[in-house]
């Protein structure tokens, strides 16, 4: 992952505190500082590193008073385990209360990673503004929203065998947008893909970098070669006529609720 003013050197970013990672136990998740030291601590060594670029808190905690996880946090950075701190899906107002708190103990607090796709625009009204004042840019994921978005689904076809709405472990995420009217109108986008000398799925993902408060977006690919083939949607610049048409056809069919920001 590539952030700007990197030089280009990728970055390591820590697998995100909060999920239980160890015996369940009221330490094993959470926010609190028990719970991210040693989350910390394990990840470095699963990494076998001495520190991550970023480290950063998945969720927001409501069990544990912010001050104690960003203390914790800071304690990672002056222990020179983590270089910045970031979090994931978190409100406007929560990522306002945890910038505050950052630039008290000193803190760089540099990342928000939520969702964020065409499809999924919700945090576009609070979070996006937000993250601007207080310096944060969004490392989003879902850009082609779980597969959606290559227009592989297909209007009243059953779902391709093998694909992640057929998985266990990913069926309900993809689920909210496999009604008829959500794949008409991604269908419907494939000509203005063409148009821009793209895939379906790089005109998604350069949509989202479009954001200029996204620095950067998480693909996930089955096949090596969907990788080398979604990068090249990095530096695409798509013009505001393309933009309002892809708005156009996707209408109210957009998500754009900030009450959503967490991903259901």
């Amino acid at each position: 992952m590539h952030w700007p003013g990197s030089g280009g050197r990728a970055w390591r970013f820590s697998p995100r505190s909060f999920w239980p990672t160890g015996p369940k136990g009221p330490n094993d998740s959470g926010l609190g500082r028990k719970h991210i030291i040693e989350s910390a601590n394990a990840s470095l060594k699963r990494l076998q590193t001495d520190y991550v670029d970023v480290y950063q808190a998945h969720r927001f905690d409501r069990t544990v008073p912010l001050e104690e996880t960003m203390l914790a946090f800071a304690e990672l950075v002056r222990q020179g385990k983590a270089l910045y701190i970031g979090v994931s899906e978190w409100t406007a107002e929560q990522i306002t209360r945890g910038a505050a708190l950052a630039r008290e103990l000193r803190v760089p607090f540099i990342s928000n990673q939520p969702q964020y796709s065409m499809l999924w625009r919700v945090i576009e009204p609070q979070i996006v503004p937000s993250s601007e004042r207080e310096g944060l840019g969004q490392v989003v994921f879902s850009p082609i929203a779980q597969g959606v978005l290559t227009g592989k689904y297909l209007p009243g076809q059953p779902v391709p065998e093998g694909s992640r709405a057929t998985d266990e472990s990913g069926k309900n995420f993809v689920a909210r947008w496999l009604r008829d009217d959500v794949l008409e109108r991604v269908q419907q986008l494939k000509p203005l893909a063409a148009e821009a000398g793209l895939s379906l799925a790089q005109l998604a993902v350069a949509w989202v970098l479009q954001n200029k408060n996204v620095s950067s977006a998480i693909i996930g690919a089955s096949r090596p070669e969907q990788v080398t083939e979604n990068v090249k949607a990095s530096g695409v610049v798509l013009d505001q006529g393309l933009l309002d048409k892809i708005d156009a056809v996707l209408d109210d069919i957009v998500v754009t609720d900030p009450r959503l920001t967490q991903t259901p």
